[in-house]
């Protein structure tokens, strides 16, 4: 197991060194990058990712393990969700990167080059960040290597397995769709919120970062199937307010809903009601804002999308 540093220059602060562990195997095999922490507050996935490190046995190790524990370091450091506090971007908004860009676009550029370019395979680990709670899902994109992002989205193992269609991408910029896009089959593992170590999120990572290791033929372990895995294979719905308030939910992860039925309520601070939240179609109810404070275009949830266009 090698320890190192990536130096990412060209920041507008100076050069951040961003840790990386990488472990060979004594036989050839996939390349398979892991990230984590590209929010700085999900921290199930960073959690997982240093659990299934320190349990690889290299003598069995087929091909390389390259995995960055924590990418957001400004975030991780200042507790900051959602976005890098240096330039106020989301930095899974910003892949492959820019390195004449800022601070977030720099970042997400020397991340993609060193990590996500060299790699066969590619998994992102999140959890809902520190106002929202997720349904373990995986999602993954729309591509020439969309098969191959398939099986090791399905190995993970959740319940829920989300295609994001290439046309219309609700999410662009993100870890797995830039690795989409240069051909690299990618996956989004999420897992837990509320920026908590969840324990049951945590295991639900472990897992899966064994069963795609099994699956892949680089770890000898059994791919612990999941029964009545569903696929959703036209992407998601992103469903915001229209006005700031206080968001009370009445939809429940996981639990499917019909279309116009309501999701919730925003109201003001007087307790009025000025705004009934409905789903647009059917769908599942994948990622759900829990904290009552919302801004004008924030998100309150996120849905599963049911029919097609």
């Amino acid at each position: 197991m090698t320890h190192g540093h990536l130096p990412v220059s060209g920041l507008p602060q100076g050069t951040l060194d961003l840790p990386y562990i990488e472990i060979q195997g004594q036989k050839d095999g996939p390349r398979l990058t892991v990230l984590a922490g590209v929010h700085g507050c999900e921290y199930a996935g960073m959690t997982a990712l240093r659990e299934f490190l320190a349990e690889v046995d290299p003598s069995t190790l087929n091909g390389t393990i390259t995995a960055v524990p924590v990418v957001n370091i400004p975030a991780y450091m200042s507790r900051t969700p959602f976005v890098v506090p240096v330039d106020g971007k989301n930095l899974n908004r910003c892949f492959p990167g820019d390195p004449n860009g800022s601070y977030s676009d720099v970042l997400a550029h020397h991340v993609f080059e060193r990590f996500i370019r060299a790699a066969d395979y590619v998994i992102d680990l999140h959890s809902g960040d520190v106002p929202e709670a997720i349904e373990p899902v995986v999602i993954y994109d729309e591509s020439p290597v969309s098969e191959d992002a398939r099986r090791i989205a399905l190995a993970y193992g959740t319940r829920h397995v989300i295609r994001q269609p290439a046309s219309g991408r609700v999410t662009s910029g993100t870890t797995s769709s830039a690795a989409a896009d240069a051909g690299i089959p990618a996956i989004t593992a999420e897992a837990g919120g509320n920026g908590i170590i969840d324990r049951q999120a945590v295991a639900v990572h472990v897992r899966g970062l064994r069963n795609v290791a099994a699956a892949l033929g680089m770890l000898p372990h059994e791919v612990e199937s999941t029964a009545g895995q569903i696929e959703h294979d036209q992407g998601w719905n992103w469903i915001g307010s229209p006005v700031g308030g206080w968001w009370q939910p009445s939809a429940e992860l996981g639990k499917p809903v019909a279309k116009d039925e309501v999701l919730g309520q925003v109201s003001d601070l007087f307790g009025d009601v000025t705004h009934e939240v409905k789903a647009p179609e059917a769908g599942i109810p994948m990622i759900i804002t829990t904290s009552p404070a919302v801004a004008a275009e924030g998100l309150l949830m996120v849905l599963t999308r049911e029919v097609s266009e």
